[in-house]
């Protein structure tokens, strides 16, 4: 992921081929929308699974073919001008949206292949060693943008790595073993799935309260792909600290995702996504109020606690309100009721930035992340604590 980071090489590659300011700063919103797109009707497609293993192993490859042809054509072809961003862009969206179709098959399969009293534990280890890989990934970042090898085929070359470094992780779904005393619902037919999601619609109150707090928390993500270009900007940096940037926030994500994942553990996952929402906060008031480069690199700090925390606590959220039983529609049901608002703040920030006013865009994003922080803190009640919501009743 350091090779393909929305929040700090993305939006800097498409600043430096000549993308329009409003594209570069959206793209981290834009990606989250891509994401969102199509996970209801993948859950409607994938509901009766059965051999979970294999379907996260084919979905996983939507993935492969748009960063391989990413890391061909800018490796050696090195195209430029707009029609460079413009196809980058193209290859973006069946990114994102492959990635759509493999996350509500992947909670099913992370569910079914971890123990619920340890899972705490093993989302923020486990993702604390992605971080990890994400560090030597961004030194070797570092160390290609600072070479002699010319722009875009340097990135050209993250690509490919990112790429084959995807199929290798994908491979490693193979030696998991999955759990066959998973619960299992009884198959669905797609009228009955579709009344399911009614159901936990109208009569889940907490899990509505929940939604409606990441809704206000969604405009962190035009803000994650704004703060690099603002920055540069206002600071006139190297591209190359793109590698500074990701060595910084995989690091703090690192750590982050360890401890709220023990401390999840122990007091409730709720207090990791609490702590989410409080650095993307901390984050935008760095960008607003910063005087130098130790600021900004404090910016990706605070980025990297909030990727570290997300992870752990919102897959944990979701084992919660589903009791173990509907993963992959509540995964869906919660980007799909956000995907609109993505878009209304990914166009509002872009026509923001457009117009030069990116401090009222900053500002913006501060309040509706400080209102998300109080509904989640104040109304939204533990999953994990209270009583399961039971769909039979």
């Amino acid at each position: 992921m350091a090779f393909h980071s929305v929040y700090a090489v993305i939006p800097l590659f498409l600043h430096e081929l000549g993308a329009p300011t409003g594209i570069s700063v959206s793209v981290g919103g834009i990606f989250s929308f891509l994401i969102a797109a199509p996970q209801l009707i993948s859950a409607i497609v994938w509901r009766n699974i059965r051999n979970l293993k294999l379907a996260v192993i084919l979905v996983h490859s939507l993935v492969w073919i748009p960063l391989f042809i990413m890391g061909f054509i800018f490796t050696f072809f090195y195209p430029s001008g707009a029609s460079a961003w413009i196809f980058y862009l193209f290859l973006f969206v069946f990114y994102g949206l492959g990635l759509g179709i493999v996350i509500p098959v992947w909670v099913d399969f992370l569910s079914s292949v971890t123990l619920r009293k340890v899972r705490g534990t093993f989302f923020g280890l486990s993702f604390a060693l992605g971080s990890f890989g994400s560090f030597l990934g961004g030194i070797l970042l570092r160390h290609i943008l600072k070479s002699d090898v010319p722009f875009p085929q340097n990135f050209g070359v993250g690509f490919f790595i990112f790429c084959f470094s995807t199929i290798i992780a994908t491979i490693v779904y193979i030696g998991y073993r999955v759990n066959e005393n998973h619960p299992k619902r009884n198959p669905l037919l797609l009228k009955e799935f579709l009344a399911l999601a009614k159901t936990i619609v109208n009569s889940h109150k907490n899990f509505r309260k929940y939604i409606l707090s990441r809704v206000f928390c969604c405009a962190h993500l035009p803000a994650v792909s704004l703060y690099p270009v603002y920055c540069q900007q206002k600071f006139g940096f190297d591209i190359s600290e793109a590698g500074t940037f990701t060595i910084i926030n995989v690091i703090a994500s690192g750590c982050a995702s360890y401890f709220t994942g023990k401390m999840g553990q122990h007091f409730g996952h709720k207090s990791g996504m609490i702590f989410f929402c409080l650095s993307h906060f901390l984050a935008v008031l760095l960008a607003i109020f910063s005087q130098n480069m130790v600021w900004v690199y404090a910016i990706f700090l605070c980025i990297g606690m909030a990727n570290g925390a997300f992870m752990p606590a919102a897959m944990n959220m979701i084992y919660d309100f589903s009791g173990d039983r509907n993963n992959k529609l509540y995964m869906a049901l919660i980007d799909s009721f956000l995907a609109p608002f993505v878009v209304f703040f990914v166009f509002l920030t872009s026509v923001l930035t457009q117009w030069g006013y990116l401090l009222t865009a900053l500002s913006g994003i501060g309040v509706s992340l400080l209102i998300g922080l109080l509904i989640l803190a104040l109304l939204v009640k533990d999953p994990g604590l209270v009583p399961k919501f039971d769909l039979d009743n």
